[in-house]
């Protein structure tokens, strides 16, 4: 997702397990700072799930980031562990356990998708702003 953010905010979460509900507040807190409280419950819930996501795959720290991109809002977990493969992989061949995650963030977002470069791996989900009001 490359574009120039009009706001943008990130942290980077220990490997522990306290950083998903570190994630979850991470987003409702800039979601409310920029009025956005219609988004708070699918991003949160997303936030969740890749935080989650990353604690499990990677096992390492990494960072969340939460940007407003033209008419989306876009959060993406990363991190600089290349150690698991499985980390962004096609869910059709997932182990039930694997899927759960990004088959809700499938439901929830707009769009996600994953990647890699340079030894980081990246999971992102977009969802929509609304025209006009912003709560």
């Amino acid at each position: 997702m490359a574009g120039t953010a009009d706001w943008s905010h990130q942290a980077t979460l220990a490997a522990s397990p306290l950083s998903a509900s570190e994630a979850r507040r991470f987003v409702c807190d800039h979601l409310v700072e920029h009025r956005l409280l219609y988004l708070v419950d699918p991003v949160r819930l997303v936030a969740s799930e890749l935080a989650t996501h990353a604690l499990v795959h990677s096992q390492t720290a990494f960072t969340i980031s939460l940007a407003a991109l033209g008419e989306k809002v876009v959060l993406t977990v990363r991190n600089d562990s290349d150690a698991d493969s499985a980390w962004g992989r096609d869910t059709s061949a997932a182990m039930p356990s694997d899927v759960r995650g990004l088959e809700i963030v499938s439901l929830v977002s707009l769009e996600w998708g994953a990647g890699s470069d340079e030894g980081a791996q990246t999971l992102w989900a977009a969802f929509a702003m609304r025209s006009g009001r912003s709560f």
